[in-house]
């Protein structure tokens, strides 16, 4: 089971502070990487497994999806994104889809695509 760093309700006061007030969505707000750290926690819970990395530097990256493990290295399976496209694809401001066709998600790897888990905020 993954590790939590956040507590729950520090991550959703983050993410309801950054909805709230769309000027803190850049990387060096307390709350919007707070909302981008947590986010990535409730994906490794939602789907747990380690056939998947998702990255979103610099603010972390997490193992998901269940499947073949890798342990060492660059897994074979990856999703990276940036933060601000990170938040709002997991709150549903944007889908999978249209970031994928904007070029704004590096996908690589037969699983990786995890289209299905969005939005993980509801």
């Amino acid at each position: 089971m993954p590790i939590r760093r956040i507590k729950p309700i520090d991550g959703i006061a983050a993410v309801r502070a950054v909805l709230s007030d769309p000027s803190k969505r850049v990387n060096s707000d307390d709350d919007f990487k707070a909302a981008v750290r947590y986010l990535l926690e409730e994906l490794s819970f939602l789907r747990p497994g380690k056939s998947v990395e998702v990255r979103v530097p610099p603010l972390g990256a997490v193992q998901c999806i269940e499947g073949l493990a890798h342990k060492r290295g660059t897994p074979p399976n990856t999703v990276e994104l940036s933060s601000a496209d990170w938040f709002a694809l997991a709150v549903g401001e944007v889908t999978w889809e249209s970031l994928i066709s904007a070029g704004r998600i590096l996908a690589s790897g037969t699983r990786s695509d995890i289209s299905d888990v969005f939005p993980i905020w509801r």
